[in-house]
């Protein structure tokens, strides 16, 4: 088992959070896991990228190579272009299409959601909108981790497990609503992209 993935958004949009569940899961699946430095996270509004390699050998490098990703799970659409030249060809662009739009020459988003929905293996979610339907709009990087699930390869429970570790000291109730988002990611993936 190996899996290479590179997280990408803009500070504040839960980036660490992903990183930290899927690193549980892992924990949890007794695998290795490495993770290069993130990038930009003091700004909030800065650029957020992160490498993960999950393998079930010793991983020797935290850096994934132009071409290598098998994952790229990005918050905000814009980033997700950014990173396509580490994609590698049977690899999974999963992206929000929600921008977070921070600067003055911000692409036209038609032109982003166009080059996205051209690749060949791409979940395209509007994670803003299904974490404000299920009543937790903070929630939106969850439901961007339950869309990209699929393609990791773990079982799904060991994400929901990975989630109660990392918010346990939060309560039930923010324990229960990322479970809802995660599921809600999930499903969407499964029914669009999986049918």
């Amino acid at each position: 088992m190996k899996t290479d993935l590179i997280l990408a958004g803009v500070g504040g949009q839960g980036i660490l959070s992903i990183a930290a569940i899927i690193g549980m899961a892992a924990l949890e699946n007794k695998l290795f896991l490495k993770q290069a430095e993130v990038h930009g996270m003091s700004q909030r509004g800065g650029d957020v990228q992160s490498n993960l390699r999950i393998s079930s050998k010793e991983i020797a490098s935290d850096l994934i190579t132009m071409g290598k990703a098998d994952l790229i799970l990005s918050v905000e659409p814009m980033e997700s272009l950014r990173y396509l030249p580490y994609l590698s060809k049977d690899g999974y662009l999963v992206t929000n299409t929600k921008a977070f739009n921070n600067i003055t020459d911000y692409p036209e988003q038609d032109e982003l959601i166009a080059k996205i929905k051209s690749l060949p293996h791409h979940v395209a979610i509007d994670a803003n909108k299904i974490a404000s339907d299920i009543g937790s709009p903070r929630s939106m990087n969850i439901v961007m981790l339950g869309a990209a699930s699929p393609f990791i390869d773990m079982p799904f429970e060991s994400f929901e497990n990975g989630i109660r570790k990392i918010f346990a000291k939060k309560g039930e109730d923010i324990i229960d609503v990322n479970l809802k988002a995660l599921k809600a990611g999930r499903e969407f993936a499964e029914r669009e992209v999986l049918k």
